[in-house]
């Protein structure tokens, strides 16, 4: 399931767009589709080809209309110039960088003028109750270091030229799923009840009446915060 809204982050023909902190792809993938430049970029050199891969079976599938790159890189030290990227999604990466304001710093030097960016984090309530009900939550290597309030988040976002355009929240039943992982062991993704949970969520993810239930819910107990910004210098 996608975390950023392409709706809101509208991606026009022939744009740049980079995907920084890629992860395993799935915001890539969908902007694989579309006619644009798209780089995944991440610091994890087993995502990075896992992306690479499933781009070119996309490719033998003529399921993909963007020229595309993947790369290992540092969201601390972009390997780009200034302006470089129409757009930029960085979807839950914000929370495990060590120095999170020169990330965001970064991300914006690589954004051009005019250009839009869309960042999400978790939110600070289900970040709370994942840290309340597992030890292992924010002692896990790689994993999130910090908590965002919006407020918070929004500061850091108005400190940049940024001009805040949206906020969204966004799945609310993958809260209930990360707390069912926190309750049976984190490291236990085979554990019967969260593994059903996940199962029905797969099952579920495209029907409309599901996609109606995760707005209603979003309101009452998200997992995730998304800020959709542009570049104001």
């Amino acid at each position: 399931m996608l975390t950023i809204n392409f709706n809101l982050l509208k991606v026009n023909d022939g744009e740049r767009v980079l995907d920084a902190g890629c992860g395993t792809g799935r915001h890539t993938f969908h902007l694989c589709k579309e006619p644009c430049f798209v780089i995944a970029m991440d610091l994890l050199e087993e995502d990075v080809l896992r992306v690479k891969y499933f781009i070119s079976l996309m490719d033998g599938k003529k399921e993909k209309s963007a020229q595309s790159a993947a790369l290992i890189a540092d969201v601390h030290h972009l390997p780009f110039k200034d302006g470089s990227f129409h757009k930029i999604v960085c979807s839950e990466v914000l929370e495990h960088l060590p120095d999170d304001q020169r990330g965001l710093s970064e991300l914006v030097r690589a954004l051009k003028k005019g250009g839009e960016m869309a960042i999400s984090v978790p939110t600070f309530f289900s970040e709370a109750l994942f840290g309340t009900l597992s030890a292992e939550y924010f002692n896990t290597p790689g994993g999130h270091i910090r908590k965002y309030k919006a407020k918070e988040l929004a500061g850091m976002l108005k400190a940049q030229p940024l001009a805040i355009l949206t906020l969204r929240h966004e799945h609310s039943f993958h809260t209930a799923y990360w707390m069912l992982r926190c309750i049976f062991g984190l490291r236990r993704e085979s554990a019967l009840i969260p593994r059903l949970y996940k199962m029905f969520l797969d099952w579920t993810i495209a029907s409309h009446s599901f996609k109606s239930f995760d707005r209603l819910f979003n309101r009452m107990f998200p997992k995730s915060i998304v800020f959709y910004a542009r570049k104001t210098r």
